[in-house]
């Protein structure tokens, strides 16, 4: 993309379902006996990945008549040849969660090596410990890993030693079929995680959530399908939030909600952002004035996400002062800002843990704090994208900026937003598509 910088972006998107439910809902419908309907799902390369991955289980899933509504048919789930598994290696994490559906259907399941996003250690022995936990074999080969469940899957006593989003769904995914009761102890408790929940329960699950992090799970023999609308995407509407902060716009968001952002709105407000709460959406826009530095931590829900941390830092560096981020979740979420340094920003980035309580990354040689100085005049440049979040950060920086960025590898923000080339169309960007 060849983007012509320092136009404020206003108008109106529309937002679907989150991208980390969706997927993650695609996956429980091989739990069901009957067909189950997913409604609000979003057009992007993640949910084709699970797709495919589904339909080379055996699993039918078509397009329903309104749009973005799928069908999942899960009668004839079957082993998937390793070529066809393969073939989705490296571009999704996905596939270790398909292991405790695929044992329970099965008695089965093979994953290729994973893939994602490259912003720090998301190592699966929490995933291969917990399958452990309820009776799998785990066995690891070169072209990936093998399990088996000879004995079947039985309940289990999970502790958590952090709480992990992916790992508290592979517990989820895996114990609602399981023999016996599960107790999960350090679980993430995410809004995603919850409207997990929410779908498992309308399939027959039994599953209770305590005020502590501790979810309970009685096993059934059978689940049936579902049919649910999925919870909005709140990391897409925290981006679009700061593009309209950093670009002096005024976009409103419809689908976005007040609950599962009240967190994020507590710092736009203190940034100076401003925002309005709608029956069918939130309007965030710059009031005009200077922008306030603030100190943020991101953390496990109910604190910053660490999804909304990037884009907003774009923002922050527009506002008068010094700001600090400490990333708390990902060790290694800062590479993005080397672009914004090239584009003018004043960023450092640092070892120790800057602006609250010491966390698990502090004596391990991370940069993982950062400290914005500001108001910054950002000039345009050539980015190339590393990643999901950061992308579209550098998508915000080059709309934000004077003069003109050329953006490659722009295929990567497909991953998590919907049509984002259209949408930047509505809101009256200046950019020309090239490739």
């Amino acid at each position: 993309m060849t983007i012509n910088g320092g136009r404020p972006l206003s108008g109106r998107i529309e937002l679907k379902g989150a991208k980390n439910l969706v997927t993650k809902a695609m996956v429980a419908a091989l739990l069901g006996e009957t067909p189950s309907v997913l409604r609000d799902v979003p057009a992007i390369s993640d949910v084709g990945v699970v797709r495919g991955l589904l339909e080379v289980h055996g699993v039918k899933v078509s397009d329903g008549d309104a749009e973005g509504v799928l069908h999942l048919d899960p009668s004839n789930v079957e082993s998937a040849n390793f070529v066809d598994i393969d073939a989705h290696a490296g571009s999704s994490r996905i596939p270790i969660l398909f292991c405790g559906p695929l044992l329970h259907r099965l008695g089965e399941a093979f994953i290729p090596d994973l893939g994602g996003c490259r912003i720090g250690d998301r190592p699966i022995d929490y995933h291969l410990e917990v399958l452990r936990n309820f009776g799998a074999v785990v066995e690891k080969l070169p072209s990936g890993i093998r399990m088996s469940a000879p004995n079947g899957l039985h309940g289990a006593k999970v502790a958590l030693p952090y709480p992990s989003v992916g790992a508290t769904e592979q517990v989820l995914l895996t114990a609602v079929r399981a023999d016996g009761i599960t107790e999960l102890r350090g679980a993430a408790i995410e809004p995603e995680i919850m409207d997990l929940i929410n779908i498992l329960q309308k399939m027959g699950a039994i599953i209770s959530v305590d005020t502590d992090r501790v979810i309970r799970i009685e096993g059934v023999d059978a689940l049936s399908g579902y049919d649910h609308r999925a919870l909005f995407d709140r990391n897409e509407a925290a981006s679009w939030a700061a593009a309209a902060l950093a670009t002096n716009g005024d976009i409103f968001v419809g689908g976005a909600r007040q609950p599962e952002m009240l967190t994020f709105l507590n710092v736009y407000r203190k940034v100076g952002g401003g925002f309005e709460i709608h029956d069918d959406g939130i309007r965030f826009f710059h009031p005009g004035g200077e922008l306030n530095p603030v100190i943020i931590e991101t953390d496990v829900h109910p604190g910053f996400m660490t999804d909304w941390q990037q884009p907003l830092v774009v923002a922050l560096t527009k506002a008068t002062g010094v700001s600090i981020v400490h990333e708390t979740v990902y060790e290694q979420r800062f590479g993005f800002v080397d672009t914004l340094v090239e584009m003018g920003a004043t960023i450092q980035v640092h070892k120790e843990c800057l602006g609250g309580q010491a966390c698990r990354f502090g004596q391990r040689n991370f940069k993982h704090s950062a400290v914005i100085s500001g108001p910054s005049r950002l000039h345009g440049a050539d980015i190339v994208v590393p990643d999901l979040r950061g992308g579209f950060s550098h998508l915000i920086a080059a709309l934000s900026a004077e003069g003109v960025s050329h953006v490659s590898n722009v295929g990567i923000i497909s991953r998590g937003y919907e049509n984002f080339i259209n949408k930047l169309e509505q809101l009256g960007a200046d950019f020309v598509l090239e490739a």
